[in-house]
């Protein structure tokens, strides 16, 4: 610190100098008086005597100082609506934003004393304020929540460095609107019976809001619905089925209706807000007696067969209480229609047969069934009525049967060329189809079983017998190439009868082959890499396409074409790729290529692929300086830099790195091997250290430099670098040579400096003492006169440079010239013409 002083106080004597020296050389053209010499010299060293004895006038105040009495400081009391003082009861709403400055500390010292502030929190409470310890500006760092904590303890403090006051205070957190209301005994789920009275309450909703005031005021509402079928009371959250409305089980056993619960609105954040909250309220309707009982999957047809016996099951019928929720059992019972030969069992609803078939007189009946529902005490409430239609059928014992050219038969071929257009009957198949049972016995379904959507077989129904005709529905699904046969199976399946007899016959198509494919690459690319000086004829990459086509039309020949194909050949029918016998890649000329190869079947159907190659850079190029000899000149402080160049097209092998292979002297030098920076050892900061290192006057090193490239192998090559070492000297002159010697020791140049200036002062006393006593024994001091002189309009203006005086004697620059008379002391010495502003003033000479 007081070497700084030192050397502030050496800058203010080199500024008052300069400027003093200014001074005196204008008053020597101006002829000042002795007297303004005086002033400026004496005003000159009131100031050194200032700066020399500020520091012990410090000292001696501050001693002084500490001789006072001591008072501890305090916080200004403002009251709690004040937003300065110690923050005592001072309130906040919740929603003020984090980063605001909501208070400032304020107090004082009895001493005038700067204060600092402090500002604290009780141990695992959490920190809601900073403060500025400076300014006392406190500010809010976390979100504060009444509901969670209205009232903070905070412990501020002020301190004047010596003593400290200490303060617990408690703020208090207002309340804002920013909670919405809160649904109590979640979730909301209601049983009412459906026979609920209109305008009955039902349930009662409760919402809480945590806020004070109107926004913690909640009121309710559901949200409108066309269908709506209850209502709620506004203030006391009841509610009721609504006036006029009936609840239906069957029609919706359950209700969902959203209530909405809104407070009474507050201000929130500047803004004024109301809140609402949602629930969802389920209502479950019960089921009441009051729907009747109803058959399910009517009409019903029963069957009575040649082969049936007494007890025989027909069919059986089933019905359900329409009341779902709370259902009644079932009677079932015969009213009329059955003639006394059929029976239903009254539990299940099972309808048999009584008798023999052959006792029967009708070949059709219809018979009436009830269905009641069974109340308390067995007693039959409301029923239901349906008709079981019943129908007595010859036996179904003939399954159907397919039939070629000669008689029964269950495998049909045929030969075809694949891809036949679609709608095409394939004519080749004879195929008939029959039944020999008549009526429902007889009818049947035909379909084909294979591949999806193939084939499709006409009719698809058929009564006693049909010819059977096969369309083809999808060409693509008939290729040679997914296989030569294919294989379907033509079933016939009986429709109404319990039976279900069927018949299954093979139908075998063999397909002849097309040329309908074209070769096709196992890629659409092909990416190769081939070493740079690969010797002609290397093999490159192998491309491959296929032709599923049989015979001719899949053998495959390969040709390539494009640019840079020439360099390249291809086999004929294996696509393997090669380089042509007399070429050469070079990766540093080029280093990509990519042409298209051509795969072609005996019809000329072709397909393409691109190939991508790309020659390899391999190290085939040494590191190069420019010259083997360089010269560098090096600043101390300032690193040189050395460069040689791979041609090689890529990393690593154009990637060099340089190192010192030998240096004289040794060990002065440091290189950046990754960009070739020559710089000193950190220890070399001056020249005075380089000439203890090198004997040699003119600081020269040579040293030999390294450049090797990363490739494998590596090449290298080296350099000579000359390297002149010098230090950079910004200043010039005498004066700047001294400065530089004497930085290290600032008292010695402020010594200096008095020095001079003593001189200075002392011949400037000597000249003012010689210029007085000319001037009292010369009769050339004349009176004042005005000098006015007009200047020609063609004259060019004068301009403010300082003139270069030279005299032949010393006398002369005390001499006083009359401009008017144009007379010269010397005319062999011209004196320049003064700047205009010095004209236009009055000169008045002592």
């Amino acid at each position: 610190m007081k070497k700084e002083k030192k050397t502030h106080a050496l800058l203010l004597l080199l500024l008052l100098h300069f400027t003093l020296g200014k001074a005196l050389f204008f008053c020597f053209f101006c002829s000042l008086c002795c007297s303004m010499w005086s002033s400026l010299l004496i005003a000159y060293i009131t100031i050194l005597s200032f700066l020399l004895c500020s520091s012990n006038l410090e000292h001696v105040y501050l001693s002084s100082h500490k001789g006072q009495s001591d008072y501890a400081p305090y916080f200004y009391d403002n009251g709690p609506n004040s937003t300065n003082g110690n923050m005592a009861l001072f309130s906040i709403p919740e929603d003020t934003p984090v980063g605001t400055q909501i208070y400032i500390l304020n107090g004082t010292d009895s001493e005038g004393d700067p204060v600092r502030y402090g500002l604290t929190f009780e141990k695992g409470s959490k920190e809601y304020f900073m403060v500025d310890p400076k300014s006392g500006n406190v500010t809010l760092i976390q979100e504060l929540n009444r509901e969670k904590q209205d009232e903070i303890t905070v412990i501020v403090s002020i301190t004047d460095g010596r003593n400290k006051v200490v303060e617990t205070v408690r703020v208090f957190v207002t309340d804002t609107n920013d909670e919405p209301p809160e649904f109590q005994n979640l979730p909301f789920i209601i049983d009412i019976p459906e026979d609920t009275a209109a305008g009955s309450s039902i349930y009662r909703v409760q919402a809480v809001d945590k806020d004070m005031g109107s926004g913690g005021s909640v009121s309710y509402y559901l949200q409108s619905s066309p269908l709506a079928k209850f209502t709620i009371d506004g203030n006391s959250g009841i509610l009721r089925v609504k006036p006029g409305e009936t609840l239906d089980y069957e029609t919706t056993p359950t209700h969902f209706v959203t209530v909405v619960a809104k407070d009474g609105g507050g201000k929130y954040k500047g803004k004024h807000q109301v809140l609402t909250s949602t629930a969802t309220i389920t209502i479950n309707v019960l089921d009441a007696q009051d729907m009747p009982p109803s058959f399910i999957g009517t009409p019903y047809f029963g069957y009575v067969y040649e082969v049936s016996v007494p007890g025989s099951e027909i069919f059986t019928v089933y019905a359900k209480d329409g009341d779902q929720g709370n259902p009644n059992p079932i009677h079932y019972s015969i009213m009329n229609g059955s003639d006394g030969v059929f029976d239903i069992n009254s539990t299940s609803g099972c309808l048999t047969l009584s008798t023999y078939p052959s006792l029967l007189k009708n070949e059709l009946y219809e018979i009436k069934v009830k269905a009641s529902e069974v109340g308390p005490n067995d007693k039959l409430l409301d029923f239901d009525i349906t008709t079981v239609t019943v129908r007595v059928v010859d036996l179904n014992n003939h399954p159907p049967t397919f039939y070629g050219e000669n008689g029964p038969q269950n495998k049909f071929e045929v030969t075809m060329y694949e891809h036949p257009p679609a709608g095409e009957i394939l004519r080749g198949f004879k195929i008939t189809v029959n039944d020999s049972d008549q009526g429902a016995n007889a009818k049947f379904k035909l379909r084909l079983v294979g591949p999806s959507r193939v084939l499709r077989v006409v009719p698809q129904t058929v009564l006693n017998e049909a010819q059977v005709t096969i369309i083809v529905e999808d060409t693509s699904g008939i290729d040679y190439e997914k296989g030569p046969t294919l294989s379907f199976k033509l079933l016939a399946v009986e429709i109404d009868t319990p039976e279900r007899f069927s018949a299954t016959a093979d139908i075998v198509i063999n397909l002849l082959d097309t040329n309908d494919n074209v070769p096709k690459f196992t890629s659409e690319y092909y990416i190769a890499r081939v070493p740079e000086n690969s010797p002609g004829g290397s093999r490159v990459v192998s491309v491959t396409a296929n032709d599923p086509d049989s015979g001719p039309w899949g053998e495959v020949k390969y040709t390539i074409y494009g640019s840079g194909s020439d360099l390249f050949a291809i086999h004929l029918s294996s696509g393997l790729i090669s380089t042509q016998p007399w070429t050469s890649l070079d990766a540093e000329v080029r280093s990509k290529y990519n042409f298209y190869v051509k795969a072609e079947d005996s019809e000329g159907k072709y397909g393409l692929a691109e190939v991508f190659v790309t020659v390899l850079d391999m190290n085939d190029h040494p590191p190069e300086f420019d010259e083997k000899l360089l010269e560098k000149t090096m600043i101390i402080g300032t690193p040189v830099k050395v460069e040689a160049v791979d041609d090689d097209a890529e990393s690593p092998n154009n990637v060099i790195e340089y190192s010192i292979m030998t240096a004289d002297p040794d060990n002065a030098f440091d290189i950046n091997a990754d960009t070739g920076e020559i710089k000193l050892k950190p220890y070399i900061k001056s020249m005075e250290i380089v000439q203890n290192i090198t004997r040699q006057k003119d600081c020269k090193w040579s040293l030999v430099v390294q450049a090797r490239d990363r490739g494998s192998p590596s090449f290298s090559t080296t350099a000579v670098v000359n390297i002149d070492i010098t230090e950079a000297t910004p200043l010039k002159g005498p004066m700047a040579a001294f400065l530089m010697k004497s930085r290290d020791n600032p008292m010695k140049a402020l010594g200096m400096v008095v020095v001079i200036i003593s001189v200075l002062v002392g011949v400037t006393v000597l000249i003012s003492t010689a210029m007085y006593m000319r001037n009292s024994k010369s009769n050339r001091i004349m009176p004042a006169r005005r000098i006015i002189k007009r200047r020609p309009r063609d004259e060019q203006p004068w301009t403010l440079k300082m003139p270069i005086v030279r005299f032949s004697s010393p006398a002369d620059k005390f001499l006083i010239s009359n401009p008017e008379s144009g007379l010269q002391r010397d005319t062999n010495h011209l004196r320049p013409k003064p700047p205009s502003a010095l004209v236009s003033a009055p000169s008045t000479p002592v």
